[in-house]
């Protein structure tokens, strides 16, 4: 199966301006994917890109901005390079050997190392170097211009690749051959049309993949599937938890694709602890709405429209509500009592974690959207109990 964006290493090459760092990607690449120019600042926002290479596979390749330009739209470029560091698995850093290491490249391996995020440091231009030995002792020595050096590049990436690489499941662990797993799947005017969403999609191949048996259904049919069939899980969309709960006998487990998806992101304990503030909330608190994709919002969109409305009830408070989607989440969360994200299925790992992660070190709870659903419907705990078999 082909990994879909979030599933691959996102590599991002970094340095300060004309270090040579678009003309690298294009080396490592082998495509021209980033504008080269002698003028200062020509990449100005973050490329991503991805693709296949050889020997990495399928990668996100990512270009950003120098890190050292100190005009006012430089400061804001400056800003979103380091917003890539959220979603790094490797990074490269790129330094021009004939310049030497600048205080922003020393800033930035802290950055990487303070965040653990695997580097390469990168010495570039060898082609027009006088002395390189200061290079050789902490870093590889290239040129993207001749080529000397990228395939050893591309070989050190790979190592990192590998040494970094753990074999994760959604569920395919959970599961046996010949077990039955019933996928509850709506399809109202919130799901795309003619295609199921990413979780339900890489569950269902996890499924399949185990020689298991899944069996796909909507809510209004799920009474009858049970009545032909005992499944091992019975897996439900988080919006119809409430439902799906009435119809499920106990000794069943069910959980949902969301809960799933935070345990696979490997945020389960904090996302569950932050389950409790629901309940705490009070009139006038602001809570924070996050999604990592960028769909199309519809008239009955689960974010904007029926998270507020599920809160206010629950809570019966006046609340107040903020929202994001895609890469923008604030870096100051001091003004929201509470954090409800979404399963994080369109950003990888590093993002997930780094979200969650800003959160806790600034004391605000954080719970994704199949837990608060579960949480409000009284059946979190048995949402749960996958987990303990």
């Amino acid at each position: 199966m082909e990994l879909t964006k979030s599933e691959r290493p996102h590599i991002s090459f970094f340095g300060c301006t004309n270090a040579g760092k678009s003309s690298v990607v294009n080396a490592v690449t082998n495509q021209k994917l980033s504008v080269v120019s002698e003028i200062k600042g020509t990449t100005t926002d973050p490329v991503l890109k991805s693709m296949e290479i050889l020997p990495l596979g399928p990668v996100v390749i990512i270009d950003t901005a120098g890190i050292d330009d100190v005009t006012t739209l430089g400061e804001l470029r400056t800003e979103k390079t380091k917003q890539i560091l959220d979603k790094t698995d490797i990074a490269v850093l790129v330094v021009d050997v004939t310049v030497g290491m600048k205080d922003n490249d020393r800033n930035l391996i802290k950055d990487f190392e303070q965040r653990k995020i695997p580097y390469l440091l990168v010495y570039n231009k060898s082609d027009i170097a006088d002395n390189v030995s200061s290079a050789k002792n902490d870093g590889m020595l290239i040129s993207a211009k001749t080529g000397d050096g990228i395939n050893e590049l591309r070989e050190k990436i790979g190592h990192i690749i590998n040494d970094n690489k753990a074999e994760k499941y959604i569920i395919r662990d959970r599961i046996n051959k010949g077990d039955i797993v019933v996928l509850v799947i709506p399809i109202d005017e919130s799901a795309p049309k003619g295609r199921v969403i990413l979780p339900q999609q890489n569950v269902l191949r996890e499924v399949l993949d185990a020689n298991a048996a899944a069996v796909c259904c909507q809510p209004d049919e799920l009474e009858q599937v049970l009545s032909k069939v005992e499944p091992k899980f019975v897996i439900t969309d988080s919006q119809v938890f409430n439902k799906v709960k009435k119809i499920v006998p106990d000794n069943i487990i069910l959980t949902s694709f969301s809960i799933l998806m935070a345990n696979y992101k490997g945020s389960l304990q904090t996302l569950l602890d932050g389950a409790d503030k629901i309940s705490k909330l009070k009139d006038g608190d602001k809570v924070l709405i996050s999604e990592g994709c960028t769909h199309h919002r519809q008239c009955n969109d689960i974010g904007t429209v029926k998270f507020p409305k599920w809160i206010k009830e629950y809570s019966g408070k006046n609340i107040e509500f903020d929202f994001t989607q895609g890469g923008e989440f604030p870096s100051d969360l001091s003004k929201y009592t509470l954090i409800i994200h979404c399963g994080g299925c369109m950003l990888n790992e590093q993002e997930m974690k780094s979200r969650v992660k800003k959160a806790k070190e600034q004391n605000i709870p954080i719970v994704n959207y199949g837990m608060a659903i579960a949480y409000m419907n009284g059946i979190l705990d048995r949402a749960l109990e996958i987990f303990k078999n």
